[in-house]
């Protein structure tokens, strides 16, 4: 094999110009797929962390009626659904893929809080102690809620930024009081997104799924929130997957526990569901790969091309060498070895394609990123898969010239010049 190897990169050496035009079709195939598939494989990962946006793995899981999320803003608390307990998150947290888990009730919009003059129609989340780290949020100045502000229902509150600029103009509002649906809440910090990252909202359906407010959020100590509306609401439930590919899983999991603890009765219609961001994602990831796997058809045909250009300079190659088996097989080189030496000349001038063509990809996708913006990210394994790809192809279309070599007649070919 050391030998063959040796012959066939000094062939490829000897005839320099030859080789690099016989392995074009294979660089230009290997190029255009590694391209292609780079930019799928990029454009999938923007379409996932565009939807999930933060990338904090967050999966949501809330209660709906039929087939869409119940309301409690303008309908009561329902029948024959339990408030979460603490022994229900403990169970959910110690669920496959699940790193931690909050439990929080929200009202959208809510236009029943005020600093002085200044109002505003913002988010407004009675949250417990877990909810600040689940969700990705850390504090800009001030302190979280302690323990005792649980314990004791106090009347405290965190705003986010955008609710500072709102209530107080941007001013400092540590120690201020804020009015929320007439009940006197005192501020003691400001918290803001880890992540900047946002999600695109283009419908109701997107409102809905992410819970998102343009006049910021204020967040008080779940304890409170019976104060604040006289009922025991069933919460909406936070969960953090430990990788961005398990939080389908984590979802569909947590809403199948919730179901089956906390509904007791009713009319039948109620259950909890996740918010499934990945299997949006999903769907609009196959749609792009559905589109882009017709490209990777049509670029496949330069790889068949390129094949036949194998094929068609091994055959010379063998005419050219007639004299040269002729002489081995004359000195009792057999059929296989003769067949084996032309096979590997074949594979290793395709292989060299193959390499050339993987950095000739990977150096046109950093290009197509770098003028266009289109995202892209390189893949080893389909580096690697193209690599053996291009090899099998040597071997292939190499096979008829090393048939046609190995069954040379020894004293006809030594006859030819």
């Amino acid at each position: 094999m050391r030998e063959n190897l040796s012959v066939a990169f000094q062939g490829l050496w000897n005839h320099k110009l030859r080789s690099v035009l016989t392995m074009l079709g294979i660089i230009i195939g290997i190029a255009s797929i590694i391209t292609i598939v780079s930019t799928i494989r990029g454009t999938s990962e923007q379409i996932k962390a565009n939807l999930v946006g933060a990338g904090t793995n967050g999966v949501s899981v809330r209660l709906y009626q039929k087939n869409n999320p119940y309301d409690l803003t303008w309908n009561p608390p329902p029948d024959g659904v339990k408030p979460v307990t603490e022994d229900t998150r403990q169970e959910l947290s110690r669920l496959d893929h699940v790193e931690s888990v909050s439990l929080f009730h929200s009202r959208e919009w809510c236009n029943g809080i005020y600093a002085g003059d200044h109002g505003f129609n913002g988010s407004l989340l009675g949250v417990d102690a877990h909810y600040l780290d689940t969700a990705g949020y850390a504090l800009l100045y001030g302190r979280g809620f302690s323990e005792a502000d649980f314990a004791k229902s106090k009347k405290v509150c965190l705003l986010d930024a955008a609710a500072v600029t709102a209530l107080f103009g941007g001013d400092f509002p540590l120690g201020c009081t804020v009015e929320i649906l007439e009940q006197p809440f005192t501020v003691i910090g400001v918290v803001n997104p880890v992540s900047k990252t946002e999600p695109d909202i283009s419908s109701l359906s997107d409102y809905y799924t992410y819970y998102s407010s343009g006049g910021g959020t204020v967040f008080v100590p779940g304890s409170t929130w019976p104060i604040l509306y006289r009922f025991d609401e069933p919460e909406t439930v936070l969960l953090t997957a430990d990788h961005t590919d398990n939080m389908t899983r984590v979802g569909q999991e947590a809403a199948q526990l919730l179901t089956a603890t906390q509904i007791t009765g009713g009319d039948g219609s109620f259950s909890y569901r996740a918010i499934d961001l990945m299997e949006q994602a999903e769907q609009i990831q196959q749609l792009s790969r559905s589109t882009n796997s017709q490209l990777i058809w049509i670029a496949s045909i330069s790889l068949l091309v390129g094949g036949i250009g194998v094929m068609n300079i091994m055959l010379v190659t063998v005419t050219e060498r007639t004299a040269e088996i002729g002489l081995k097989k004359a000195l009792g080189a057999r059929k296989k070895r003769i067949l084996y030496q032309f096979l590997t000349e074949a594979a290793v001038l395709t292989s060299c394609g193959g390499v050339l063509g993987v950095v000739s990809g990977v150096v046109m996708a950093r290009l197509i990123s770098a003028v266009m913006g289109t995202p892209t990210a390189v893949s080893m394994g389909a580096a690697l898969i193209a690599l053996a790809f291009s090899t099998v192809i040597g071997v292939v279309f190499g096979l008829i010239p090393a048939v046609k070599a190995s069954n040379l007649n020894p004293i006809e070919a030594l006859k030819r010049d």
